[in-house]
């Protein structure tokens, strides 16, 4: 059984699936390391434009398996400190690969996103959202910390950082009413809706030009580290500079708007 799936139901979008529903998608190895490996290959796949990233069944992802991790590569010899630190940076691996991928990622949250669960949806780009998701820094429920997998530098960044320490120091669910309030999703949809509406989204961003939407995604996330707005600024117009001297998607733009049609971007 494949425990990541990964399909291409629509024009260059690629819809990558945690496919392990008995335990909601747990964050075994059996699965984080197939993921890490999927987000390399479509990260180079040119013709994705849009990753779409679920899970499968009632769950999105529930986080640490506590039953079984699953196996993990290349330890043979490690002593179990060791083991420890390669186990996370596998972890680390795939939170990083998604910011990495050239491509935006839209979590189409379809369930319970706890624990690693909830840094995995909190490292995508879009989040929709299930009326039956819900979201829980569960670590501190467990005698550990909340912090874990980015999501201490991630969420203050998404709710603002006193929504981000009580709900990560509480432990307390945040359903998906709540998450659409305060911003940590886009939207929320029917269940049965959620993938239709993340292909719609998908589907309007492919029809603007590919540097245009790398960039902004690059550009977005840089701005989440700026030193200063006027650091990031500097950057902002040197990207647009580039992309507007370097292609003719500005001229295309134009004379679609003009003949009252689409543009065809080349770039």
């Amino acid at each position: 059984m494949s425990f990541v799936l990964v399909d291409k139901p629509r024009p260059h979008v690629t819809l990558i699936t945690l496919n392990r529903p008995d335990r909601m998608n747990a964050m075994a190895f059996d699965v984080m390391v197939p993921f890490r490996e999927a987000l390399e290959a479509v990260s180079s796949d040119n013709d994705t434009r849009v990753v779409i990233l679920t899970g499968a069944g009632r769950g999105f992802c529930s986080g640490a398996d506590l039953e079984n991790s699953g196996r993990i590569p290349g330890i043979k010899g490690l002593t179990r400190t060791s083991i420890a630190r390669r186990s996370m940076e596998i972890l680390d691996d795939v939170i990083l690969g998604l910011r990495r991928l050239h491509q935006p990622v839209i979590g189409a949250i379809n369930g319970p996103a706890i624990g690693g669960g909830f840094c995995l949806a909190t490292a995508t780009d879009i989040r929709i959202a299930s009326d039956t998701a819900y979201f829980r820094a569960a670590g501190i429920n467990n005698g550990l910390t909340a912090s874990e997998l980015g999501i201490s530098y991630l969420l203050p960044r998404a709710i603002g950082s006193s929504r981000a320490f009580e709900i990560m120091l509480s432990g307390r669910d945040v359903d998906a009413t709540e998450a659409e309030r305060i911003g940590l999703v886009s939207r929320v949809v029917p269940g049965e809706k959620l993938l239709d509406d993340a292909y719609r989204l998908a589907e309007r961003i492919i029809g603007f030009s590919r540097v245009g939407v790398e960039v902004t995604k690059r550009l977005l996330w840089s701005g989440l580290e700026a030193g200063s707005m006027h650091s990031h600024m500097d950057h902002e117009g040197h990207a647009q500079l580039y992309v507007r001297l370097t292609t003719e998607n500005f001229e295309e733009a134009i004379r679609a708007r003009r003949d009252g049609r689409r543009p065809e971007y080349r770039d």
